[in-house]
């Protein structure tokens, strides 16, 4: 299946294009995964399939579990193609930013965060991208929608979890000044919403301590 030529391209990465066309009724979203031609093309092709696979079966097993994800509508690992749903509505992002934010509203906000991570990882699953602009806010409903899991693994180790987690503490900082009450608000909400949440949460103590040794002592 080759991409029409309706497609949209709305976002280019280091990864992937990806587009947004129109699809029967609706409109979807395309992620394009690219080839990598400074590897054996028949490497390179068994690669990026795999990682479109895993990408596609994070998306199916997440939604399964009760995360709100994009829909996946169709997989075509030979072209490193993958159709999804097009939710609508502004990233978590540009929801903080707005700066409107009241106290509750920030509250279930970092209560939303907190339990769709907790079950992400019971999942063994592992983002690799935790920014507040890989997180959505469906139109209408407000539910958080996790988005981008192109770079995502299979772990069950405590460690990746936790610096899963630290991408996350980081990107927050980096990008929301202030925000260290937010975040703490989601730990406490992952914590809560996960047996081995407190684990985790000890773990990226340590994972955040490394970090500012790293950052103080180069």
């Amino acid at each position: 299946m080759s991409l029409p030529p309706e497609a949209v391209l709305i976002k280019q990465g280091a990864e992937a294009r990806v587009y947004k066309i129109p699809f029967g009724a609706t409109t979807a979203i395309v992620k394009e995964r690219f080839r990598k031609t400074y590897r054996h093309p028949v490497l390179d092709e068994k690669l990026t399939a795999r990682r479109v696979i895993h990408e596609a079966r994070a998306l199916h097993r997440l939604r399964k579990a009760g995360v709100d994800t994009p829909t996946l509508y169709l997989l075509d690992a030979a072209k490193s193609l993958i159709y999804m749903e097009c939710v609508e509505g502004p990233t978590v992002r540009d929801y903080i930013n707005a700066g409107t934010l009241t106290s509750d509203q920030e509250t279930t906000l970092a209560e939303s965060i907190g339990k769709s991570l907790a079950t992400m990882h019971e999942l063994d699953i592992i983002h690799g991208d935790l920014t507040t602009s890989n997180m959505l806010l469906r139109e209408g409903s407000n539910a958080l929608t996790l988005i981008d899991f192109g770079l995502s693994t299979v772990s069950s180790m405590i460690e990746d979890k936790a610096v899963d987690l630290y991408v996350l503490e980081r990107a927050l900082i980096s990008t929301h000044p202030n925000s260290e009450p937010l975040f703490q608000l989601i730990l406490d909400s992952y914590a809560k919403h996960w047996k081995d949440g407190k684990a985790v949460q000890r773990k990226h103590d340590e994972v955040r301590r490394r970090g500012r040794k790293r950052t103080a002592f180069g």
